[in-house]
């Protein structure tokens, strides 16, 4: 009887299994999945756009920021402002790397030139930051773990393999946009160019510009023949408003301006970040008309008054009247009064005082210093406590999006800036003076104060005078919130001659991101090879090769920066 039983249990289990077959196989398809073979590439290009400027600009705006002396912060600052960098991962570029190369191969398939040439100078953009922040990375076995299980664990290409590549995907994209051809792209996808192929095309050949220049000590003639091409074909970014830049949609904090102060309630993102007196410094030593416009001015400021008696005024003084009260108004109070637009002042005797005072209307935290929140005679110091005597950033910063709130990828500024230094080499791009100067006015408009341009490129310590040094300071000036940028100029030719802090863990400015702990540990062999590849230099310390002031492959062999 059992026997039975089980006979026919079998027979119906089969039959349910024969009649739900075809369901079954309905069901696992996922209904609100994209089926690759018919994934459409518009879909997929905002997604990588998005992400690339959004970590592109909270690089440039963050850590770096720290090292080209931009931005320093008063809390939560070693890595900003001492360099003190553990292992970095670089999992979410190789994210983006992913998607992106979904993006390339469905365009192939369907024969779209403009989107093949946006996911390779998407690509280009990507592998560039990598190499340029690591070193050696996995480049033609990368992103390609669904094809085989040897690259799961993918060999590391040489920077001089990478950038070679860059170089040659950039070349293809650009041809690509030349032909004029957008078919298949549908409005309001690409969210950099709104689908103009020539704007692409001054974007991929900006990039060429940008990474010519960064090979010129390692590959000084096949640099030298790229940039006069690129120059000679007139195509390439020439004016603000051909940047290559990225709106915020500013709806959550995830699509916002890093900092936003609407989805920070306690505001401390935005007031850790304050602008380093390197910068600051050079602002206001050419009265430079883009200071008022990222950087606020104190809340209270120093000023002298020989006729007090004693060592300090313990009383802030509000338009030259002593205000009552406690020795020290409560953050809470001048939080109330700076809201109203009202400024202080705090007076002290030049005569008593021994200590040190900037009394600028605007100040910066000087980098590398160990207790940021005591600068400048704070009263008030701690983490979450503004200090009244040091700049904010302008509050423009505050906001979510909108106006100057962009990721800033490429730049005009940046296009002239890269022209004056090969022009300044003596290569056939024109006149070094007249990049220069073009470069400084890109600037300014960009920041919207261009009609202070004349005015401004008269003084002696901002006119052409032939120097490198001067190019490399105005674009380092010209690179704010796109700090890396300005690490890798510095990294490259020394300049400006920026100075590591008292506090940092050593007495020069790091070159690389250290590999991350994902790599070193499961990927050991391929790291290992990468890293013994490093030029360990006096300043490499306990890391060893794997070091933040090891060389990498591009400035090896220069004596730069250091």
């Amino acid at each position: 009887m059992l026997k039975l039983i089980s006979k026919s249990l079998l027979v119906l289990a089969v039959m349910v299994i024969a009649s739900c077959s075809d369901k079954l196989s309905e069901i696992n398809e996922n209904p609100n999945g994209i089926d690759p073979a018919t994934a459409n590439p518009n879909l997929m290009m905002p997604e990588i756009m998005n992400s690339v400027g959004r970590a592109y600009l909270e690089l440039g705006y963050g850590d770096v920021a720290g090292v080209a002396q931009h931005i320093q912060h008063d809390g939560w600052f070693s890595g900003v402002n001492h360099y003190d960098w553990g292992p970095q991962d670089w999992s979410g570029w190789y994210n983006i790397l992913r998607n992106n190369e979904f993006l390339y191969k469905r365009s192939v398939a369907l024969n779209y030139k403009f989107h093949q040439g946006v996911a390779l100078t998407m690509r280009s953009f990507i592998f560039g930051v990598i190499t340029d922040l690591w070193g050696d990375a996995p480049y033609t076995s990368a992103v390609k773990g669904d094809q085989s299980n040897e690259f799961l664990k993918p060999a590391f290409d040489s920077q001089e393999v990478i950038y070679k590549g860059i170089i040659a995907d950039l070349k293809t994209a650009s041809e690509l946009f030349a032909s004029k051809d957008a078919t298949g792209y549908t409005a309001g996808y690409d969210i950099y160019y709104n689908g103009n192929p020539i704007s692409w095309q001054k974007f991929a050949n900006t990039l060429l510009l940008r990474y010519y220049m960064r090979v010129s000590e390692k590959m000084s003639a096949e640099a030298k023949a790229g940039i006069e091409a690129v120059y000679a074909s007139g195509v390439y970014i020439k004016t603000p408003s051909e940047d290559a830049t990225m709106s915020y949609i500013g709806a959550t904090s995830g699509n916002s301006w890093p900092g936003a102060t609407a989805f920070d309630q306690e505001q401390s993102n935005f007031r850790r970040k304050k602008p380093a007196q390197t910068l600051i410094n050079a602002l206001l030593t050419n009265k430079d008309p883009r200071l008022k416009v990222w950087i606020a001015p104190v809340h209270v400021q120093w000023v002298a008054d020989p006729t007090l008696a004693t060592a300090v005024d313990p009383f802030i003084r509000k338009d030259g009247v002593l205000m009552p009260g406690t020795p020290y108004l409560t953050d809470q109070v001048l939080n109330v009064e700076v809201k109203k637009g009202i400024k202080f002042t705090r007076r002290y005797n030049p005569n008593l005082y021994t200590g040190t005072l900037d009394t600028n209307e605007y100040v910066g935290v000087p980098p590398g210093l160990r207790q940021p929140d005591y600068y400048n005679n704070n009263p008030t110091p701690g983490q979450t406590v503004q200090n009244q005597h040091v700049s904010q950033l302008a509050d423009v910063y505050r906001g979510s999006s909108g106006g100057l709130l962009r990721a800033r990828l490429a730049s005009s500024a940046e296009t002239a800036f890269i022209l004056a230094e090969a022009a300044q080499k003596g290569w056939s791009v024109g006149s070094a003076a007249t990049h220069y100067n073009a470069g400084v006015k890109n600037s300014l408009e960009t920041w919207g104060v261009g009609s202070q341009y004349d005015a401004y490129i008269a003084q002696p310590g901002v006119a052409f005078n032939n120097t490198l040094g001067r190019i490399m300071e105005q674009k380092w000036i010209a690179s704010w919130t796109a700090a890396t940028e300005a690490w890798f100029d510095y990294r490259r030719t020394g300049l400006p001659a920026l100075k590591a802090g008292p506090a940092s863990a050593e007495p020069v400015l790091p070159v690389r991101f250290n590999y991350g702990d994902n790599e070193v540990n499961f990927n050991r062999t391929n790291a290992d090879a990468a890293i013994n590849k490093l030029e360990t230099t006096t300043h490499s310390g306990l890391r060893g090769k794997n070091s933040q002031w090891s060389k990498p492959w591009i400035v090896q062999g220069t004596n730069k920066p250091w």
